[in-house]
């Protein structure tokens, strides 16, 4: 059931949209805080941490996404 508040629609993420936000957000902690080397993400990890929160957001904002 969607939340609304203000005129804005707020529905749960679905679930691979979330897996897809929390696998990013893991992989940049691991090369951020468990000094772990991945080639793509060792050199973005603030751009990595960003994507996984549009990618969330984008999931609860946008209706059947």
């Amino acid at each position: 059931m969607p939340f609304r508040r203000a005129g804005l629609l707020l529905t749960a993420p679905s679930r691979p949209l979330f897996a897809v936000a929390v696998i990013l957000a893991v992989l940049a902690m691991l090369v951020q805080y468990g000094g772990v080397d991945i080639p793509v993400v060792s050199e973005h990890v603030f751009n990595t941490l960003a994507i996984a929160f549009a990618v969330l957001t984008a999931g609860v904002l946008l209706r059947g996404a």
